[in-house]
């Protein structure tokens, strides 16, 4: 039997691919996600991750919280509702304990389970609910911390290294958390409910 006539047998993996208009996951006229030209590294960096964040919540649009828990790519146990949770955590640890040297633990993640923001995904609504407060909340505060560094090149030191990083070297880096995500993002909902595009 091949992985297709597998997939044909479990009746929560979707027969079909679909998009939502064209080679997109939504209309153009619903997508949130801007296509003006960004000016400059601080727009482009700001625009991209804007763009980055905006993907994840679009994957994650008109799903209920047992498709949100989903983990539908097994043996993983990752699910989109994981993907939300250990991205506010993310957020938090760069923009809260890293640019601002606040001292605030993670929401999710503990030394006993580094995985719990995966693992604490049950399908229970509130659940749901307080992942995205959790989300939202920190991506308004990473908003708000990128506003009040006049240089990008500004750099903080990291906690019990010498190294220091920038600005610039942080946003890097969440672009590229949120694009990797985003790429699992596509999967996991692809086989929720055969959602495709970009």
């Amino acid at each position: 039997m091949t992985s297709d006539d597998a997939n044909h047998l479990d009746p929560d993996v979707p027969t079909e691919r679909r998009f939502g208009w064209s080679n997109l996951f939504v209309t153009p006229d619903e997508d949130p996600r801007s296509q003006a030209t960004s000016v400059g590294e601080r727009a482009t960096l700001v625009d991209f991750i804007t763009g980055c964040r905006q993907t994840l919540e679009l994957k994650c649009q008109g799903l209920g919280a047992e498709q949100m828990a989903r983990r539908s790519v097994p043996p993983s146990n990752m699910s989109l509702l994981g993907l939300v949770r250990h991205m506010a955590d993310v957020e938090r640890y760069w923009f809260r304990q890293i640019l601002s040297g606040q001292d605030a633990p993670r929401r999710y993640r503990t030394t006993e389970d580094r995985d719990a923001d995966s693992n604490g995904a049950s399908p229970d609504p509130a659940v749901v609910d307080d992942a995205w407060d959790a989300w939202r909340e920190e991506v308004t505060y990473a908003e708000q911390c990128v506003e009040g560094f006049r240089d990008l090149g500004t750099t903080v030191r990291l906690p019990n290294e010498e190294e220091e990083i920038a600005v610039r070297e942080v946003l890097m880096h969440m672009i590229e958390e949120y694009a990797r995500h985003c790429g699992h993002a596509d999967l996991l909902r692809e086989r929720i409910d055969g959602r495709v595009g970009v």
